[in-house]
């Protein structure tokens, strides 16, 4: 009952505030084209505006073929209002030096929004390999691992997109593919047989959570993921291919990868990978005498300009990074959350070469 009362209340919150965008949004473009704000103006506001949280009631409860057409759909037009607004804003801070007719405006933004939302829209069916070489020391011998991330296994991203993840792994012959969190994107029922196509990996799987599997509960994706072949490490050490493989859970509280690594009898003299989904803690890590921290979380912002704002919160945004003895990678998230886009970053697989240091 706590649970159903605080998705209302996160839903009840997000309407009014996406009702508040539509509407500025809406009034904006209605005044630069000479639009007048009838009833259907009205309408269309509050169709546009409700659509996502409608959509995301919807598929919690009864999903199928068309109400996941409408969920992509109300996801995808979040993305779009956020392009309208960006546009919106560029406009106002422009006619400050330059005099631009409202009509010619109206239309221009209007043009561009459309073509930069079509670009992002088939950018985020793009999967990409993303290549990286890490040193680290007491390694014996060269080993080749595959990260993946943010998945993200939902209304929009189903079957089909994990059976491409798999079979884009399985090319590049791992010998071990980590799962950094949000395997689940929670905006549908899950079902056992969407993940059926990760026991064709033909690599041990280690999986960690992130929030998106925490928001959707441990016990469901426990459920789902009972007869896959995959080793969840829920705040736990095990040993394979030469490798001390750490994994911590997603959790909100304070010090979470700090209080987790402290329990742990951590071997300095043996290789360390950490699989945590923040790209946080590097501290504690380090403290703990961890060689390598493999994160996600951030998306790398998933759309221009929204990295700028994720970069302030996590300054590890995407990419490889150091921090004294421990290197640390950021994953851009093998899928997408929320509008089905992508701009100024890319869906990834990690492919990651682990080397001895000479």
């Amino acid at each position: 009952m706590r649970t159903i009362l605080q998705y209302m209340a996160f839903i009840s919150l997000f309407f009014l505030g996406f009702l508040a965008l539509n509407y500025g949004i809406f009034y904006s473009m209605a005044f630069l084209l000479g639009l007048s704000h009838n009833t259907a103006f009205y309408v269309l506001m509050v169709v546009a505006a409700v659509s996502y949280p409608a959509a995301a009631l919807i598929e919690r409860t009864i999903s199928n073929d068309l109400t996941r057409v409408f969920y992509t759909a109300a996801s995808a037009w979040m993305g779009i209002s956020f392009y309208l607004l960006s546009f919106l804003v560029i406009y106002g801070l422009t006619s400050l030096f330059i005099k631009i007719p409202h009509e010619t405006a109206g239309i221009l933004i209007g043009v561009l929004t459309v073509a930069v939302s079509f670009y992002s829209i088939l950018k985020s069916s793009d999967l990409k390999i993303k290549e990286v070489e890490v040193h680290l020391n007491n390694l014996k011998k060269d080993l080749n691992v595959v990260q993946l991330s943010d998945i993200h296994i939902g209304s929009i991203r189903n079957s089909g997109y994990m059976e491409r993840i798999v079979n884009e792994t399985n090319k590049l012959d791992p010998e071990m593919v980590f799962i950094t969190g949000d395997m689940v994107d929670g905006s549908a029922r899950l079902h056992k047989h969407t993940f059926k196509s990760i026991n064709a990996l033909k690599a041990p799987v280690f999986f960690v959570t992130g929030n998106h599997d925490f928001y959707e509960g441990m016990d469901e994706v426990l459920r789902v993921l009972d007869d896959i072949n995959i080793r969840i490490l829920r705040n736990e050490l095990v040993e394979h291919g030469g490798l001390q493989i750490i994994g911590v859970e997603y959790s909100y509280g304070r010090k979470n990868l700090e209080n987790a690594l402290s329990k742990m009898n951590i071997n300095p003299e043996k290789p360390s990978v950490l699989l945590y989904h923040l790209p946080q803690e590097v501290e504690a890590a380090n403290a703990a005498g961890i060689n390598l921290q493999l994160s996600g979380h951030t998306h790398a912002g998933q759309m221009i300009p929204l990295n700028l704002i994720v970069k302030l919160m996590f300054p590890y945004l995407r990419g490889f990074y150091k921090y004294k003895d421990t290197k640390i990678y950021v994953s851009q998230g093998t899928g997408t959350w929320g509008p089905p886009m992508r701009l100024g970053s890319r869906c990834e697989i990690t492919s990651i070469h682990l080397k001895p240091v000479k």
